[in-house]
């Protein structure tokens, strides 16, 4: 629908353009098709959310695609000379711990900063997998029946004068965890 609109809108803005007998530069096109199709208003939103973005829970290269996406909205970061100051955006909305690990580099260069920070990203995602499966591994063995059930059917006594171990503590609290 709207590449039929955009070419009823092209067909009568060309017309209106040339009148004056003049060529249409790529600028004026497209100061005329942003006005009609994206607003000042709009425009701002999105450089106003491009100064804001943080992170958050996003993963880095989430993160980096929304960077790259809102960034074009602001025109003074994107030129040859702001290089760095791309670059200390960027850093300034990573999460505290990926900011701690980039900021003392002063990587100067987007796509390096990214890269970097996408590796470090990575790392810690394995490091988090490693140590969660670990975990996993040692718990497994641990039996978490009813504390009330001893083998065969046999009821436990977990009463006053008993004292219950360490597995059957946590047998205990994994079953009230589940009422």
């Amino acid at each position: 629908m709207l590449a039929e609109e955009v070419e009823c809108w092209l067909a009568s803005a060309k017309r209106r353009l040339e009148a004056g007998g003049e060529v249409v530069s790529w600028e004026r096109f497209k100061s005329e098709f942003l006005g009609k199709y994206f607003s000042e208003d709009l425009r701002n939103k999105k450089e106003v959310e491009f100064l804001q973005l943080e992170q958050g829970s996003m993963s880095v290269a989430e993160y980096a695609a929304k960077f790259e996406e809102l960034s074009r909205f602001c025109p003074f970061i994107n030129v040859e000379d702001a290089m760095v100051s791309k670059c200390v955006k960027f850093e300034s909305g990573l999460r505290p711990g990926i900011y701690q690990y980039v900021c003392f580099h002063e990587i100067c260069d987007f796509d390096t900063l990214m890269h970097k920070c996408r590796m470090f990203d990575d790392a810690g995602k394995a490091k988090v997998n490693y140590y969660k499966a670990v975990s996993d591994k040692k718990w497994k063995c641990h039996d978490f029946r009813k504390p009330y059930i001893k083998d065969k059917g046999k009821k436990k006594d977990v009463g006053v004068g008993s004292k219950p171990n360490g597995c059957e503590m946590l047998q205990v609290l994994n079953f009230g965890s589940l009422l």
